[in-house]
């Protein structure tokens, strides 16, 4: 995870060098920076008009040049910045579609449900035609959607009951703004009543509207008492300008921020006395003036700061953000640090994207539980001098040059969605190449076969969908399935497949194996090597005890290689404890108690060959029979002893349990406390 943040960090730095060297190509092509202002005069008749447009101005009453070039001066100074903005978004304003409400439901969670915005709905009565033209209506969707305003269509054929419950029996048009100046307050609905069906006058009655809710201050003595003045809102940003009304633009933003920031329009259209205005430092018509508990702060003096709708919306956000912000910023860098994983995992492609698509859902699933206990923080009633303080610490930083540079950088990248897709690809392929090259050097080897790659993620699946994690030890890579695929078909014609796990067999081998011994007994092999050389009995007893080692490893080799079916006897030769045992009937072993033997014998088994936790006895409850010299024996985790080929041949046949006490075979268990030997335990 931190490697991924490295990453996203040096991305971020990638794309601040490169928007200051597009910035040092530009000035160098044509000797202008984005701040530079732009003399209107130079400027054409038609580019007047976009600007207006995008400020939100009206100039239908103003047919020479010479009159909207001053409407343009008195709205705010003119970046070269905000021109080529204006000029692009002139261009990508053609796409903008519009809503069609299905109904009731559809048009209250979208129009009425709605706290923060602007919505613009063409209502057309039954068997009506629409109040405005199909042509209109779309310059007047283009209009106003650059001012966040949302337009919708609703057709009362589609719910007759809601349009006659509402009183629409005529084709008009319906504005919905906010009712109140606090946040996520009532929505109430406007009607439109002009006769001129056009453009400009609808945009003029909507604009009015919005702007009625702006606070406009027409003398200096109210200027005064309001700038004087604390109250609940921490900013306020004035607008100090020779016109009749705010932009749309402002007065959107307005609505947009209601409860967060208080709008402020000083008309200082008629204004004969400006003294008070040079005491608070307003020396420029027009001014935007942001107002907080720090200070006066003079909005269009840095990096990206332009008379428009999108650069001071993000303006704004930084200073005064919702938790709504907050969530969607971290989503966003949450989901660019987790795609990092596609360049970072090297092998196949199919592997690539398969920890990608893991991933993404893992952070995601991270980020939205973490800010689950977040706002249930934010919720307390304690943390007021917390909240201030961090938005004091919001205000500070963010109104320095480097956070106008990263605001600046943030709109044009926006606004170039190819060139931040390009970058972010470029950035990934460089950080692919040198995570190769570095485990290259490493003698890393990655599997780059699609097919080996999907095979081995097979072998995971099935052996965690057909193999529980139940041993009491590490399993080895090999598996069952590997070795005997027809136990995989076998296993699949019983229908209770997903009723009963199955159990892997690599545990088997694991379990502890030993050979019977009986006391004072040899085997034809140690007395003919006694015969033949009786000078070296040390050197002879070495060499049984390493062959018996080495049998007993064979035999733990071999052990899952046998089939059930085969058949695996212990050695031929018997002792006298054996054989007496033997000559008892079955029916008579079955009665003894397990772990019983016979104290008269002549001959005892040798104990001290056996593991520490096992629990002593002469015979095999599976098969009934007494335990041989020389047989192999195995012990389960619940410390019963068996015949090696009939625990073997009980446990493949998938009984995962002790024969004795039903103890899960896979499973430890707490070894149990050696108990004393009796009297006549003891050989005399």
């Amino acid at each position: 995870m931190w490697l991924k943040l490295f990453f996203l960090l040096l991305y971020f730095l990638v794309l601040f060098v490169l928007a200051r060297f597009f910035e040092a190509i530009v000035w160098y092509e044509t000797g202008i920076f984005a701040t530079q202002l732009v003399d209107p005069v130079a400027l054409s008749f038609k580019k007047l008009k976009t600007i207006l447009e995008c400020r939100g101005l009206g100039y239908s009453g103003l047919p020479e040049k010479k009159d909207v070039r001053e409407l343009v001066e008195k709205s705010g100074d003119l970046m070269e910045g905000e021109l080529y903005s204006a000029l692009k978004e002139e261009e990508a304003s053609e796409s903008v579609s519009s809503t069609n409400f299905s109904g009731e439901m559809h048009f209250y969670e979208l129009v009425e449900d709605t706290k923060d915005g602007i919505w613009l709905v063409q209502v057309i009565a039954n068997d009506r035609s629409p109040l405005v033209g199909k042509i209109h209506w779309e310059k007047m969707v283009k209009k106003v959607s650059r001012f966040g305003i949302r337009t919708g269509t609703f057709n009362c054929s589609s719910d007759p009951r809601y349009c006659r419950r509402r009183g629409w029996v005529r084709s008009t048009l319906i504005m919905s703004v906010p009712q109140t100046s606090t946040s996520k307050g009532k929505v109430m609905l406007k009607e439109y009543s002009g006769r001129k069906i056009e453009v400009e006058h609808i945009f003029k009655w909507i604009t009015a509207h919005a702007a009625s809710r702006i606070k406009t201050i027409y003398n200096a003595e109210h200027l005064k008492e309001e700038w004087n003045k604390s109250d609940q809102y921490w900013l306020k940003i004035y607008l100090f300008a020779n016109l009749d009304q705010p932009p749309a633009f402002f007065s959107a933003l307005s609505i947009k921020f209601t409860g967060r920031v208080e709008f402020i329009f000083v008309n200082v259209e008629n204004w004969d006395n400006k003294s008070y205005m040079t005491d608070i430092g307003i020396y420029n018509m027009p001014s935007y003036i942001l107002r907080t508990p720090e200070g006066i702060y003079r909005y269009g003096n840095h990096t990206g700061e332009f008379i428009s709708l999108q650069a001071m919306d993000s303006f704004l956000r930084s200073l005064q953000p919702e938790v709504n912000d907050l969530f969607v910023l971290s989503l966003v860098l949450v989901n660019l640090m987790a795609w990092m994983d596609l360049f970072i995992t090297q092998g196949a492609t199919i592997k690539r994207f398969v920890v990608l698509i893991s991933t993404l859902g893992t952070y995601n699933s991270l980020l939205i539980i973490s800010w689950l206990p977040v706002l249930g923080f934010l919720q307390l009633p304690y943390l007021d001098s917390f909240y201030e303080y961090s938005l004091k610490l919001l205000r500070y930083s963010n109104t320095t040059t480097l956070a106008s540079w990263v605001r600046a950088d943030w709109m044009f990248y926006s606004s170039h969605p190819a060139l931040f897709l390009s970058t972010y690809l470029g950035h990934g392929l460089l950080i692919d190449y040198f995570e190769k090259k570095r485990r290259r050097n490493n003698n890393d080897e990655v599997n780059a076969n699609n097919l080996e790659w999907l095979s081995s993620l097979w072998d995971w699946y099935t052996s965690y969908l057909f193999h529980p994690i139940a041993s009491f030890q590490n399993f080895p890579v090999e598996s069952d399935w590997d070795e005997d695929p027809d136990l995989f078909l076998e296993r699949l014609a019983f229908p209770d497949l997903w009723l009963h796990p199955l159990i892997p067999t690599d545990y088997i081998k694991n379990l502890p194996m030993w050979r019977f011994k009986c006391l004072g007994v040899q085997s034809e092999e140690e007395v003919s090597e006694g015969s033949q050389d009786t000078e070296n009995d040390s050197e002879s007893e070495n060499t049984d005890t390493l062959s018996s080692e080495k049998e007993v490893f064979e035999d733990k080799q071999s052990v899952l290689h046998n089939s059930p079916g085969r058949t695996s006897h212990c050695d031929a030769e018997a002792c006298s404890c054996a054989n007496k045992y033997c000559q008892t009937s079955p029916y008579e072993r079955k009665g003894r108690s397990y772990g019983s033997y016979n104290a008269n014998e002549d001959m005892e088994p040798d104990w001290l060959t056996w593991p520490a936790d096992m629990l002593h006895c002469t015979e095999c409850v599976v098969c009934l029979e007494n335990f041989e010299n020389g047989c192999l024996l195995m012990g389960l985790p619940c410390g019963h002893v068996f015949h090696q080929n009939c625990i073997v041949m009980w446990l493949a046949g998938g009984r995962h349990c002790c024969p004795v006490c039903r103890w899960p075979s896979y499973k430890k268990k707490q070894p149990y406390a050696q108990h004393q030997p009796l009297s006549n335990d003891v050989p005399s």
